[in-house]
């Protein structure tokens, strides 16, 4: 589940402002029920200031009202169109960790999709040409090493976009 931008200082709005329970309210955050109820005793977070998730469009009003009335239902993130397109697409930046599982990817996507053409795999897993066609071609230098492995699991693309790459594969073919 994605959490709250802030999350301390929106569960110091949370226990503030509404009547959810600690366990809701720490599910929602990332945090542990036993720190929310210090947020709520004053012992933690005593100097943050409180921030509004529905003013900063994470939470509705009516998501509030729905889990206030049942003690076992969970909050929910407010997603935006806009900002989901923009989560889907994905970010330019890839740290290290995810550069170096990208020749996993590949290998996985040649493997399971080999219809798939160097320049969708480019797109996907945000590689260059030479490491697709060298692994495509098995003259990678570290081809023993590698381990397929799906790029969706690894993070590096969204189903979505991988089933709308090999769809439009397929077609062209």
């Amino acid at each position: 589940m994605t959490l709250p931008l802030m999350p301390k200082a929106t569960a110091v709005w949370l226990v503030e402002n509404t009547g959810l329970t600690f366990k809701q309210i720490g599910e929602f955050c990332g945090m542990h029920a036993l720190e929310i109820q210090a947020i709520a005793d004053g012992d933690v977070a005593g100097h943050i200031m409180g921030q509004d998730p529905i003013a900063s469009g994470q939470l509705t009003a009516e998501e509030i009202k729905r889990c206030e009335s049942d003690e076992n239902a969970c909050l929910t993130m407010a997603v935006h169109p806009e900002i989901e397109k923009l989560l889907s697409k994905g970010s330019k930046f890839l740290s290290t960790s995810k550069r170096m599982v990208r020749p996993a990817a590949i290998l996985w996507l040649v493997k399971n999709h080999p219809e798939l053409s160097n320049s969708q795999i480019i797109k996907l897993v945000r590689s260059t040409k030479p490491t697709v066609v060298s692994i495509r071609e098995r003259t990678h230098k570290n081809l023993n090493q590698i381990q397929a492995q799906n790029p969706v699991t690894l993070g590096l693309c969204t189903e979505a976009d991988l089933n709308a790459a090999v769809a439009t594969a397929k077609k062209k073919k």
